[in-house]
């Protein structure tokens, strides 16, 4: 958990059980969705939004099991701006202690003209109507202007005064579709700030942000919110979510915890827990994650290289500036193959209480460059059988 009185705190909010779900092939039902949630808790994430409760019973069944049983974090339910959505979140979330409804519409030229079919003022009229009918039900309410980075910026102002003054104490700017850029929308979202200052200090209002990773700058764009003034950050575990996926949490926090004099942020999250809760998801939703997946992938603390090695021995902040035991972290350091020396070899043999020569260690070291031109990796325990038969000889 990393936490400092003189840094800025930074919301976590997790949509792996909802924005994550609706990655191809990663539905979920609502048991899975529980078990899920209680590892979010342990993780100690602020926000889990739990589902969109309007959009199938089975959803509506898991956001309401969770809003029931998970204690701590706030729980959430997306919802359109039609009352019907905003009637079955408030339905499945009223259960939790900490109940959110978030609602959200499209304010992209776009989006209003080719899917909404509506005029600006129509939109704003929603905005206004829905978001107080909300209120009404919920004191939390999060409004999400979709689309924002693409949205003509007076038009978005506009849209989220409308909602402030209408009851959201979170606003949030989602990248939809991953088309920004880090420093282009950090600029954003400084603006809004600005633009917004009054009612955002007079009602203390949240700022959030949400990127997807069209273009490979989910985790990037939503440092560069936080940077200039964002105070929430939207994501899933391992990145998942529509196509490309969202902000990968546990990249963003990892960020933020082994950069602290950089950011000057701080979040309430049990680092510890971080490793198990990526192993779950990857579990449930059937997603494996890339071997060199930065924080959680099984090569992110793992050297096969006889220099980095070699220095990881002398010290492991030579090459690793995350402590892997922080986070929970399983799996092999040092890793044998073609690229590693002996330093690493006479390693492995000494933990295992062999006392090597130079001319057998050399020997050693000779076989495993040998087998490792036909495997690509080498076990331990084939390097404590080389050394046996070395021994014997």
């Amino acid at each position: 958990m990393t936490n400092d009185n003189l840094a800025k705190k930074i919301k976590i909010f997790d949509t792996t059980l909802r924005d994550g779900e609706q990655s191809p092939g990663a539905s979920m039902n609502a048991f899975e969705k529980l078990e899920i949630a209680r590892q979010l808790a342990k993780l100690n994430v602020d926000i889990i939004e739990a589902g969109f409760a309007v959009s199938s019973n089975d959803d509506f069944e898991a956001v309401k099991k969770i809003a029931m049983e998970i204690k701590g974090p706030v729980i959430c339910s997306l919802a359109r701006l039609v009352k019907e959505d905003i009637d079955r979140a408030w339905e499945a979330v009223k259960y939790s202690n900490n109940p959110r409804i978030h609602v959200f519409i499209a304010t992209s030229k776009i989006h209003i003209e080719k899917k909404l079919k509506m005029s600006n003022e129509k939109v704003i009229s929603n905005i206004k109507d829905m978001v107080s009918y909300a209120k009404s039900l919920c004191n939390d309410i999060e409004f999400s202007a979709e689309d924002a980075s693409r949205t003509d910026f007076d038009f978005m102002i506009l849209a989220l005064k409308t909602a402030i003054i209408a009851g959201a104490s979170t606003i949030n700017i989602p990248d939809t579709v991953g088309y920004a850029q880090p420093q282009e929308f950090g600029k954003r979202i400084k603006k809004i700030i600005k633009e917004l200052k009054d009612l955002i200090d007079k009602k203390n209002i949240t700022v959030s942000v949400h990127c997807h990773d069209d273009l490979g700058n989910a985790v990037a764009n939503s440092l560069s919110g936080i940077k200039n003034g964002a105070t929430q950050v939207e994501g899933c575990i391992n990145g998942i979510g529509e196509r490309a996926g969202n902000c990968a949490i546990e990249e963003l926090i990892m960020n933020l915890e082994t950069r602290k004099n950089y950011y000057n942020c701080c979040t309430e999250i049990n680092l510890k827990e971080i490793f198990l809760t990526s192993k779950l998801v990857s579990e449930i939703t059937g997603l494996n994650l890339s071997r060199n997946k930065a924080i959680v992938g099984r090569n992110a603390f793992s050297h096969e290289a006889g220099i980095h090695q070699h220095g990881m021995f002398a010290d492991k902040n030579t090459y690793e500036i995350m402590n892997k035991e922080s986070i929970g972290w399983i799996g092999e350091s040092i890793v044998i193959g073609k690229h590693s020396g002996k330093h690493a070899i006479k390693e492995i043999l000494t933990k295992s209480g062999y006392n090597i020569t130079e001319p057998i260690l050399n020997e050693i070291n000779l076989k495993v460059k040998n087998l490792a031109d036909l495997k690509k990796q080498i076990t331990n325990e084939s390097i404590i059988e080389m050394a046996n038969n070395s021994i014997k000889n």
